[in-house]
């Protein structure tokens, strides 16, 4: 199913995996990864078949570290910024940013830092393995950090948030941490962190998507507006979520007789 060059896409079962697949360079986003990661969540959010994504990274050192610096063109020391004209690359990376509200999960093994934010900034929530790390590395190489730690400002305390940005490459924040914070939602071991992932996106794509989808829109516009915008706009997402077909698929499931096994966190 995949025909990208920096990723990998599988589909089955209403799950999509789709994997960053750079892992000698450290799943590091380059000219390519830019062009090709906003036409895959095109082709996700389009695909009827396709109801929840695990998003992950190939290879056991590394999620994404960012931008690959080798891909960047070396100056003459020169450095000059227009702030009206300037287009960040990682802009681009995000599933919220190109529309996708099925919900994206990341599998987070190895590094995550400085612009694999960008990713971890627009997915749902995170399960990370006990290798998994969180840093951010701009100050220490003379950048601001501005637009990764905005995304990740709802996610983390301020406290941690803003102690990880200024520290930049001198500390990392360990997946026990990020789990305390907030910034995680699960830890598990390396080898179990694919079917952790995988187990819920395949709960999540088992339940009628309209309602699924409306919750996700909902989320997010309620930590985006006020608490009286979003309570206002909510009446619109009832409508769109409750459709007759998502209460009669949960209304055929709940008279059959089954009943959910809930996995205890």
């Amino acid at each position: 199913m995949s025909d990208y060059e920096t990723l990998l896409l599988e589909t089955s079962d209403g799950v999509a995996t789709l994997t960053l697949n750079r892992p000698d360079r450290y799943n590091a986003f380059d000219a390519t990864m830019v062009a090709e990661l906003p036409r895959a969540w095109a082709q996700l959010r389009d695909d009827a078949d396709v109801r929840a994504v695990v998003l992950t990274g190939a290879g056991d050192a590394a999620f994404c570290t960012g931008i690959d610096r080798d891909a960047v063109p070396a100056g003459d020391g020169e450095y000059t910024f227009d702030p009206y004209t300037y287009t960040d690359p990682g802009e681009a990376l995000g599933p919220k940013t190109h529309g996708m509200w099925k919900p994206v999960i990341a599998a987070v093994n190895g590094m995550a830092c400085g612009g694999a934010f960008y990713l971890l900034g627009e997915v749902e929530f995170l399960i990370a393995a006990e290798s998994a790390t969180f840093f951010d590395p701009h100050v220490t190489y003379g950048m601001a950090a501005v637009l990764e730690p905005t995304l990740l400002a709802p996610r983390m305390p301020f406290g941690d948030l803003m102690r990880m940005m200024l520290l930049g490459a001198h500390e990392r924040l360990s997946a026990r941490r990020a789990l305390e914070v907030g910034l995680v939602s699960e830890v598990t071991t390396a080898d179990e962190l694919p079917e952790r992932a995988r187990w819920a996106a395949e709960a999540i794509a088992s339940q009628p998507v309209d309602a699924v989808i409306a919750t996700v829109r909902n989320l997010w516009m309620a930590q985006e507006l006020s608490r009286r915008q979003a309570l206002d706009l909510g009446n619109f997402l009832l409508a769109a979520g409750n459709s007759s077909e998502a209460l009669a698929e949960g209304q055929r499931f709940f008279a059959s007789g089954q009943r959910v096994r809930p996995n205890i966190r």
